[in-house]
């Protein structure tokens, strides 16, 4: 049934079909770039209005989205790809160009629908080599920032290249994406473990983790507790559930490889070692994060530098946060500057959207590494040895979720000033 408005227009508006059918495959994009429901929602109904359908019906949730153009018409449904987020950023800047144009009525429903696909089916900026090459690059920047050894560095940065191949050759398959987390913990930690065993290397369990920092669910954890606050609590719930299940994935992988190695002992894999690169380390971390977002996550062009300046005033906000008071106020103050920075770059001409240089900058306040050692512990050690590392990712997940949420209002008085 085509509902009231649109069956009465000569103006030549859209179609009112075309227009359900875009909106549909728009939500569904977005939901796969990873941003929250609530935004999404929001970010249609201002499409629809811009086509004269100013009375929408949208629901979001975990894997499917439901529109009615109008109260009481006939809803349509369009299933969504995972909540984890499944797009490049390339693919997630070019969406957001659909998206502004839509809300300004400048795309046809039926062309918009036809690029929203297109950009879905888009190839990544960059050969397997320098993908693989960039996922190299983010590890070691990772493991920059955890004040590792110069051994432990290394080690990392190699396993940083196999656990990328692993991706880029795996993740074809849908069976592989779903076993590998664990094979590739399992991996990393094994091949670690006879090599300390051995004494070639110092082992210490956040470098050990860096390979892996592709699959911890820091945003995914963050942006459930977001969509909590916002009342969204099916999804919220849901992106709690997928990301503590990676988490667990991750740390059965870890154990596995602890039992059959057997070689140091887990509390010996948990200590920290007392030799540091220096304090320079995690400022040139953060620029190698940069660098490894940028090719293993197929960056739009132009966007490096804007992408830099969001990862530094993430860390500057969590360091700056660290030297007032120790614990949860850093990532309060980093997630605060960084979601701020990130929606004044996307108002500049050449800024990228703000999902683009957010999600990337998660990884530097590491909430999911901290959470893992936390599994893994308590895995391996019991609930005591393991509750401080819990309580503590709980909080850091909570301090970011809130300098997220408080950050967004920031922006949008200073937007307005």
């Amino acid at each position: 049934m085509i509902p009231p408005d649109y069956a009465s227009r000569t103006d030549g508006g859209p179609d009112p079909h075309e227009l359900l059918e875009f909106l549909l495959y728009l939500g569904s994009g977005l939901t796969a770039a990873g941003e929250a429901v609530n935004r999404i929602e929001d970010r249609l109904r201002r499409v629809a209005a811009a086509y004269g359908a100013t009375r929408l019906r949208v629901s979001v949730l975990p894997t499917y989205l439901v529109i009615a153009l109008e109260p009481g018409q006939p809803a349509a449904l369009e299933p969504t790809p995972q909540l984890r987020g499944t797009l490049r950023l390339n693919q997630t800047a070019a969406l957001y160009d659909v998206l502004k144009a839509a809300e300004r009525a400048e795309v046809v429903p039926a062309e918009g629908a036809r690029r929203v696909w297109e950009i879905l089916a888009m190839a990544p900026r960059f050969n397997r080599t320098v993908i693989i090459f960039g996922h190299l690059t983010l590890t070691a920047g990772i493991c920059m920032l955890l004040r590792p050894t110069l051994s432990d560095l290394l080690l990392a940065a190699a396993f940083g290249a196999l656990v990328g191949a692993l991706k880029v050759f795996g993740g074809r398959w849908t069976s592989a994406q779903i076993l590998m987390p664990v094979v590739a913990s399992f991996g990393v930690a094994a091949l670690t473990l006879v090599l300390a065993s051995a004494g070639w290397v110092d082992v210490e369990a956040r470098a050990m983790i860096a390979p892996l920092v592709t699959f911890l669910p820091g945003a995914v954890l963050t942006m459930g507790v977001v969509e909590m606050s916002a009342a969204q609590l099916v999804t919220g719930a849901s992106r709690l559930v997928a990301g503590s299940l990676q988490l667990v994935l991750l740390a059965f992988g870890l154990l596995a490889a602890v039992q059959l190695v057997g070689l140091p002992r887990p509390d010996a894999v948990a200590a920290a070692s007392e030799y540091r690169l220096g304090a320079w380390a995690p400022w040139a971390g953060v620029f190698l994060v940069g660098v490894g977002n940028y090719l293993y996550r197929s960056a739009p062009p132009r966007s490096f530098g804007w992408l830099c300046l969001v990862l530094y005033s993430a860390w500057v906000g969590r360091h700056l946060g660290e030297q007032v008071s120790p614990g949860y106020l850093g990532s309060f103050t980093g997630a605060l500057l960084m979601t701020m920075v990130a929606y004044l770059v996307e108002r500049r001409p050449s800024g990228p959207p703000a999902l683009v240089s957010f999600l990337p900058a998660f990884w530097l306040l590491v909430p999911g590494g901290v959470s893992l050692i936390g599994v893994t512990e308590y895995m391996t050690r019991g609930a005591d040895a393991a509750t401080p590392d819990l309580i503590g990712a709980t909080g850091t997940i909570m301090a970011i979720a809130l300098g997220v949420l408080c950050g967004y209002p920031m922006y949008r008085r200073l937007g307005a000033g």
